[in-house]
């Protein structure tokens, strides 16, 4: 860690996912830990997120994630979902990395950039 500052920049996704790891072992919940409990909680996290931007239109959500009297609030929520995310993976020995640049390559290739830049519409 540069000077301490733990940010996107100096930690891992396995350092995060290390500290997930120890956050659930220190509280023996690996036996709740099952796929399908995960999930569940991810999607009540995830609603709980989309709480925050619900009825707003695109502008408004935009101005709501840097409106100091939400940030914090929409802050925890992202890492609460992110935590999800963390522990399953964890569960499932997933490599997030490994992961999202197959998902990227695979999109890249159903979504090319000269047909989609600036627009998106279902095939």
């Amino acid at each position: 860690m540069e000077n301490g500052i733990m940010n996107d920049c100096t930690i891992t996704i396995m350092e995060l996912r290390r500290a997930m790891e120890r956050f659930v072992s220190e509280r023996e919940w690996q036996r709740y830990h099952a796929p399908k409990n995960l999930v569940m909680g991810l999607a009540i996290e995830t609603a709980e997120l989309m709480e925050h931007f619900l009825w707003l239109d695109v502008e408004e959500s935009r101005q709501r994630g840097n409106d100091p009297q939400y940030r914090q609030a929409i802050t925890e929520e992202l890492a609460d979902v992110t935590c999800y995310v963390l522990a399953l993976a964890n569960t499932l020995q997933i490599d997030l990395s490994q992961a999202v640049f197959a998902k990227l390559e695979k999109n890249a290739a159903k979504y090319p950039v000269e047909r989609y830049r600036g627009r998106f519409e279902s095939d």
